[in-house]
């Protein structure tokens, strides 16, 4: 008779990696375009990076006789990591139940690491295109008590943001805060229990424990006009082209006036614009007769997985020859941004992924007959907001 089968969390752990690790990286490439297309690299050692940048010219010119000299300005970037996880709970009968069968084990597995890394890409998909704070919406009014509920409405609500069973923070609190209900036609969500007390008009809510923890964002960076970025002041060189609309609808003006206005500042015309779904639509209305148009991943365009992955949009023919228009549910519906890919950079840490540090991903939990797997790591966004430009205030 055939020994029986003995349950094994390092033969566990090893299916766990093998069967999700490349799985993971192609949500990772894949889960939106500006994720996919954005430099990556996995070095990011030492307590921090710093990277030179040059803001002015060198030397001194002139003509009729010779001009003096004089050096560049040169500033340093600092990058600091922050810090960023996805954790998922398998419970222990479910392991026990596939012990005798590999394949049954992966298949208990599955849906639950699926929606730990789809949970993951989807946070960072919010970090990138937020402003660093990890603020999801502003109160507005008083909020409403019933059934033993919460309900508030935010100001500034963008649906994205908010999705039921987040568990989020109330301004400077650290109680974790279950989402019951998002009701995105009022621009209200519901929070579980009567937490009227720290709900108060104009209260900030963050996704759990975010709060001035997320990594710089698009939005954080290209609406900047003051203070520090990266440990640089911002300025004429150290800044990205805006335009304020006015709540004028959007049009190939605008666009025109956006772009050029990159590359007058920088050189290069931004190759991806990216805006909301409403803006979107109404561009497809302006640009209706333009082609699709289908971009690559970073690199060549195949992802670790060995999968081609691509998407499709209409084109906008700037300067610089067609630039591919992406609609992305986490941008305001007030705002484009024209975006060059190559000048925005995600430094993650090395071994960034499944934790498996003790030789294991699953960690037993305290007081609980469950295993706990956490995926995510340490990673910084590095965005020259000069390569950059942004719409606000669109109809």
């Amino acid at each position: 008779m055939a020994a029986e089968r003995q349950f094994s969390l390092t033969e566990a752990s090893a299916l766990f990696k093998i069967k999700y690790e490349k799985l993971s990286e192609n949500v990772y490439n894949s889960s939106n375009v500006l994720l996919g297309r954005v430099k990556k690299s996995y070095n990011f050692t030492g307590k921090q990076m710093q990277i030179t940048i040059p803001q002015s010219f060198a030397g001194g010119v002139g003509s009729g006789s010779l001009p003096k000299s004089n050096t560049a300005i040169y500033s340093e970037a600092v990058i600091q990591a922050k810090k960023m996880y996805s954790v998922v709970e398998v419970d222990r009968e479910s392991i026990k139940a596939a012990m005798s069968d590999e394949g049954a084990f992966v298949r208990a597995t599955k849906e639950i690491v699926k929606k730990g890394v789809e949970s993951f890409m989807r946070n960072l998909s919010r970090c990138l295109l937020n402003d660093g704070t990890g603020a999801l919406g502003t109160q507005s009014g008083a909020a409403v008590v019933a059934g033993g509920n919460t309900t508030i409405e935010l100001s500034d609500f963008k649906e994205a943001n908010l999705e039921e069973r987040d568990l989020v923070n109330v301004d400077s609190g650290t109680t974790a805060i279950e989402i019951v209900s998002v009701d995105p036609d009022n621009s209200k969500i519901t929070l579980k229990g009567d937490v009227s007390a720290v709900c108060v008009d104009t209260a900030k809510i963050y996704m759990q424990g975010s709060k001035d923890n997320d990594p710089e964002g698009i939005k954080g960076v290209l609406d900047a006009t003051s203070g520090l970025k990266y440990n640089i002041s911002v300025a004429r060189r150290w800044k990205s082209k805006q335009k304020d609309a006015s709540s004028a609808a959007i049009s190939t003006d605008l666009l025109n006036e956006i772009m050029l206005g990159v590359e007058k500042q920088c050189g290069k015309a931004p190759n991806l614009i990216l805006t909301s779904y409403k803006q979107y639509e109404k561009i497809l209305n302006l640009l209706e007769d333009q082609k699709r148009y289908e971009v690559k991943t970073r690199s060549g365009l195949k992802s670790k997985s060995g999968a081609d992955i691509s998407f499709s949009g209409v084109e906008f023919m700037s300067s610089a020859g067609p630039v591919g228009i992406f609609p992305e549910r986490f941008v305001e519906d007030d705002r484009v941004y024209a975006l060059n890919d190559n000048h925005i950079h995600i430094h993650h840490r090395p071994d960034f992924g499944w934790f498996d540090d003790d030789g294991t991903v699953f960690l037993r939990k305290a007081d609980s007959d469950a295993y706990e797997a956490r995926y995510g790591g340490y990673l910084q966004v590095y965005i020259n907001p000069c390569f950059h430009g942004v719409i606000t205030n669109l109809a």
